[in-house]
């Protein structure tokens, strides 16, 4: 079965200045990873090609690199994603005197983990990205975008810290 995600902002900017969202990931001024409510991108080395990391129990390596203008990640067979075969990327797409900042998640599964997509990852996915995008429009323009996490998210985010620590938090 397919998974299909797509996030994406139109915002104002040159394709320079909304590329160093992307190059900004898991740097100390990063202005597109929402890790201020999300667990941290974290990888074991700088980005370029070939690094292992994730975020929380989502694991990938560094598949494709181009500075400034798309990162792809290929999910690894272990996390809690290790039964999606596919890969996530963000890119910069230039359009008349606009860019679409975008974000993509494809893969295929079986019946299992395309239920799971669904019913639990796919939500807290879609939430995750649109904090994203809020902060790197935010962090860009000056604009004060935030998403709100909806009823559901915000019970399956307690689920999972529950499972992890025993502690329910928001």
């Amino acid at each position: 079965m397919k998974i299909f995600n797509v996030h994406e902002r139109r915002l104002s900017l040159s394709v320079e200045r909304a590329g160093a969202a992307i190059d900004s990931l898991t740097k100390k001024n990063d202005c597109l990873w929402p890790s201020y409510r999300w667990p941290a991108m974290e990888f074991d080395g700088p980005l370029r090609e070939g690094v292992s990391g994730g975020h929380g129990p989502v694991k990938y390596s560094v598949a494709e690199y181009i500075p400034g203008k798309r990162i792809v990640f290929s999910f690894d067979e272990s996390g809690v994603v290790a039964g999606i075969d596919g890969r996530h990327y963000f890119e910069v797409v230039p359009r008349r005197k606009k860019v679409i900042l975008r974000h993509v998640l494809e893969g295929e599964c079986g019946l299992k983990d395309w239920l799971l997509w669904h019913a639990f990852i796919g939500p807290c996915h879609d939430a995750l990205l649109e904090d994203g995008l809020d902060l790197a429009e935010n962090t860009l323009t000056g604009s004060s975008k935030k998403t709100r996490l909806g009823l559901r998210v915000k019970l399956l985010r307690k689920i999972i810290a529950g499972k992890k620590t025993g502690a329910e938090t928001s």
